[in-house]
């Protein structure tokens, strides 16, 4: 059955039930009766005892039944294959899958052809069998809900309750999710510092990451320090930051302290445009325009400026993360009570003055907040850098030569091919840790900055 008729089914589902719970306790009223709750409460316990149970049971069948079916197929493949590796079988799971679909023709396409007849006769049992369970499920719910609705239930409390849950649940989610991907990341590196020294990879001058598959291999020499890439990181992120720090929090006291509403008006929603460019637009206009003019200016001036720069890329990314700062640092300084600023005129200060003295200090937090994002997403920017600073590893702190940075190695390292076993692919994951140990740092530097303040100012 298509996603979109399940859907629909669910969603009238929800309807009817809400209604009918709620005509009963508007019966329950005309007879007489005095309700402990509301008769919209009435309906909300309807759906939740009745729709919810079979939406959670859809939800886990849905995501358990693909390993299950995984390992019926596994367990039912030829003779010749059984003693296939786990990364071979994978590999040839996936070759059943599109051959189900039809859209590959793989070299073992005899052997599998079976298996994939096979998949396409489990998928349709999986689905007909979780639909008629999910419909059990939620008749039964709606019986036992049905003969809980009396005047003195408390549908109110149920109610209430189970959306408390289902909040808990969600910030659960969301708090699992994010211990989910640090563990992922953390055991590949892990697997990844077993070949490769940690000391090495930390403090390393020299990153060479291509492993050499035969003896005597030119051009692999497999060498994992990341000092350069994060210098390279580090270095364009610093241009990028002199470029959207002053320029976008200028910009947010200009709007919200000076401009008039009629420029303010047309003025903010055009500096908002450039967050919507898409990054590969800012990649095209930094390697065509940016570096070609960087390097005809450094010629003027006696300089020799690379093609692929940090400085090129790091303008034009500053550019691209100016509506971070300014967008944000606008809404911070807003927020400020108009009562610090009226309390410093009236003392005698000048409008510069309020500014720098009262409004700043106290938006400050906010200010910082702006500030970390807008860092956040350089250190993350891939395309811009790709096109404008190149992929050389390079260790130097001018920039007028080409880097790279963490994110495009990471992409660099697992574009086409990988084996998951190899040092050269396992690196990206090191990689991905590493950076995610900068940004934490930078969150608690951060943190640290708004508490102070913020005990200052409250």
């Amino acid at each position: 059955m298509p996603l979109s008729t399940v859907f629909t089914i669910f969603v009238v589902a929800i309807a009817l039930s809400f209604f009918a719970g709620q005509r009963k306790a508007l019966k329950l009223r005309s007879d007489g009766l005095s309700l402990n709750s509301l008769p919209f409460y009435h309906g909300s316990w309807l759906i939740i005892a009745g729709i919810l149970p079979a939406i959670v049971l859809l939800a886990i069948w849905t995501v358990v039944d693909g390993s299950i079916i995984r390992s019926i197929l596994i367990s039912e493949l030829p003779s010749e294959l059984l003693s296939a590796s786990l990364g071979e079988k994978t590999l040839l799971l996936s070759e059943i899958s599109n051959i189900a679909e039809g859209q590959s023709i793989s070299p073992n396409f005899e052997l599998l052809s079976p298996l994939a007849d096979r998949y396409l006769a489990l998928l349709s049992i999986s689905g007909k069998f979780k639909l008629v369970l999910a419909l059990i499920v939620s008749l039964l719910g709606l019986g036992f809900a049905w003969t809980r609705l009396t005047p003195g239930f408390r549908a109110r409390n149920h109610f209430e309750s189970t959306v408390k849950a289902l909040l808990f649940a969600c910030a659960s989610l969301a708090i699992l999710t994010t211990i989910g991907i640090i563990f992922s990341v953390l055991f590949e590196a892990l697997r990844f510092f077993e070949s490769v020294s940690v000391f090495e990879f930390i403090f390393g001058t020299h990153w060479s990451p291509q492993i050499a598959i035969r003896e005597g291999q030119v051009g692999s020499s497999g060498a994992f320090g990341a000092v350069p890439i994060f210098v390279g990181t580090m270095l364009i992120s610093a241009v990028a930051m002199l470029v959207a720090v002053p320029i976008g929090l200028m910009s947010a006291i200009y709007l919200s302290e000076y401009a008039s509403s009629r420029f303010r008006s047309f003025a903010k929603p055009l500096l908002e445009i450039l967050a919507g460019i898409p990054t590969v637009v800012y990649g095209f206009f930094a390697a065509i325009t940016v570096a070609p003019m960087l390097r005809d200016l450094g010629e003027t001036m006696g300089l020799s400026v690379s093609s692929e720069s940090a400085l090129a890329a790091g303008l034009v990314m500053g550019v691209m993360i100016i509506p971070f700062v300014s967008s944000l640092s606008d809404d911070v300084i807003n927020a400020v009570p108009q009562t610090l600023r009226d309390g410093s005129l009236a003392l005698g200060a000048t409008q510069s003055e309020t500014i720098r003295r009262v409004v700043i200090p106290a938006a400050l937090p906010g200010i910082v907040g702006a500030i970390l994002l807008a860092v956040s997403r350089a250190i993350g920017e891939t395309m811009i850098v790709v096109m404008a600073a190149g992929l050389s590893a390079n260790l130097t702190v001018n920039p007028l030569e080409a880097v790279t940075t963490v994110t495009v190695q990471i992409v660099t390292l697992l574009v086409g091919d990988q084996e998951f076993d190899s040092p050269k692919t396992l690196a990206a994951f090191a990689l991905g840790l590493m950076l995610f140990f900068t940004t934490l740092c930078l969150n608690v530097i951060a943190l640290y900055v708004v508490r102070k303040y913020r005990e200052q100012y409250d």
